[in-house]
């Protein structure tokens, strides 16, 4: 029988040239046939509370990123790059700009072909409640998976930034006749109490489950590293639905994959595997693979920064795997004046569509789109989200203007920390955030 007709249950010869399990370097010819029988849940409802006022107005998802991209744009290119083009969105807190930007810049599925993304915003469906919790999330929506009839449900995050290739983990799943498989990094051990901590085997079978342990366990022999849960899971479709059912109708379940399914299906030894994200590196990127939580002010900070460096770990130049997003019109950005003192210029920077650098200096920065800098300016090593205005004389250095702020002349922002605590947010490693809400100022429109 020709491996692309045949059904994934009856692949059982290793992958050819591969050196499995742990390699799946080559794709084989059924892999499109199990990305066809996968759909995407995308948990995009989070509050994302750790970025202060960057989620007032929009939920973690939609925060801008990397000069022109949402944060959800990452876990919905790498579904569209891996060939996974059934995918539904759960939005739930402070959703509008989410859905706004979904539905602007992700209808170019076809649905003719089965093909779509589909936002699923918390309806009431099985009960009177909203999400109570990730796994609730998309139990609440078993009527729409089942309508579908996958194989395959892909779990995902939609707050990291990341580039992974879900297929090679959809192709480890199938190959190891697994119930559930986690997608898991090697974190430092100092920062693995924010995360679902692993224990794995030697065949990498998940043996041990903690979320967010005050006191991560370390990988053996390697004391200062241990292996972090990325919240993403593949589950084959009817097992996933006799989970979430039998955790519904569980008395004091917090309904949450994390805290109560994967430590359940762990301790009851059902067939759950991790999948480390270092073996779905993408090609394009030089075979290295990326992942940032972006959950704090400052890390969100650092991996915008990251980007200005020559060579940064994120490609953002990969035409094999793109990072799509919505493309707004806009005129290329643009330097005026070339005076001594009233120079336009930017340096080590990422500069998008829309801006006016106006005799002024903007050095290791990420302006988005439709930033004005007026005459007489200095933006240093600072973030700054769309439709930002800075008037004359301004001074701006380690910081993050939000979207919509309009700076007044000659205002100093990082320049004198304790001012700036007063006015302010500032990061426990000095990064001041500016909201239009802290100049004053009201802004009537989605963010």
């Amino acid at each position: 029988m020709n491996a692309e007709y045949s059904t994934p249950d009856e692949i059982t010869d290793p992958i050819p040239g591969g050196n499995f399990p742990y390699s799946t370097d080559v794709k084989p010819p059924y892999l499109p046939l199990i990305a066809r029988n996968t759909i995407a849940m995308v948990l995009a409802g989070g509050r994302g509370s750790r970025l202060e006022q960057l989620t007032d107005w929009r939920c973690k998802p939609s925060v801008h990123f990397g000069g022109k991209f949402r944060i959800i744009d990452f876990t919905l290119s790498n579904c569209v790059n891996s060939g996974i083009r059934r995918i539904g969105i759960l939005t739930q807190y402070k959703a509008q700009s989410l859905i706004r930007h979904v539905q602007r810049g992700w209808s170019f599925l076809d649905g003719r072909l089965g093909e779509f993304v589909e936002l699923l915003p918390a309806q009431q469906r099985m009960d009177s409640s909203w999400y109570t919790g990730t796994a609730d999330a998309v139990f609440q929506n078993l009527d729409i998976l089942r309508r579908y009839e996958p194989r395959y449900v892909l779990v995902l995050a939609g707050d990291h930034v990341y580039k992974m290739d879900y297929g090679k983990m959809l192709v480890e799943h199938v190959r190891r006749q697994a119930d559930c498989t986690i997608g898991c990094v090697e974190v430092p051990v100092e920062a693995g109490s924010a995360f679902g901590i692993m224990q794995v085997d030697e065949e990498r079978r998940v043996i041990g489950f903690q979320e967010k342990p005050a006191n991560p366990q370390p990988l053996p022999g390697r004391p200062d590293t241990t292996l972090a849960s990325m919240g993403i899971y593949v589950f084959n479709a009817p097992f996933l639905y006799e989970q979430l059912i039998r955790d519904a109708d569980t008395r004091n379940s917090s309904h949450d994959f994390g805290k109560d399914i994967i430590p359940y299906l762990v301790k009851r030894g059902y067939r759950v595997h991790a999948h480390f994200l270092s073996d779905s590196s993408v090609h394009g990127s030089e075979g290295r693979s990326y992942w940032r939580d972006v959950g704090t002010v400052d890390a969100y900070y650092e991996a915008n920064m990251e980007l200005v460096k020559v060579t940064p770990e994120l490609n953002l130049y990969d035409r094999e795997w793109p990072i799509w997003t919505y493309q707004e019109q806009l005129p290329p950005a643009k330097f005026v004046f070339d005076d001594e003192e009233r120079r336009g210029c930017a340096i080590d920077s990422l500069i998008s569509g829309g801006c006016i650098i106006s005799g002024s200096t903007v050095r290791r920065s990420l302006l988005f789109s439709n930033v004005r800098v007026h005459s007489y300016c200095t933006v240093e090593d600072s973030v700054i989200l769309p439709n930002v205005e800075i008037s004359r004389h301004a001074v701006v250095r380690r910081a993050i203007i939000d979207k919509h702020c309009k700076l007044p002349e000659g205002i100093q922002i990082g320049v004198d920390p304790e001012a700036d605590r007063r006015r302010f947010h500032v990061t426990p490693k000095g990064v001041t955030l500016v909201t239009p809400e802290m100049l004053g100022q009201k802004v009537h429109h989605a963010r």
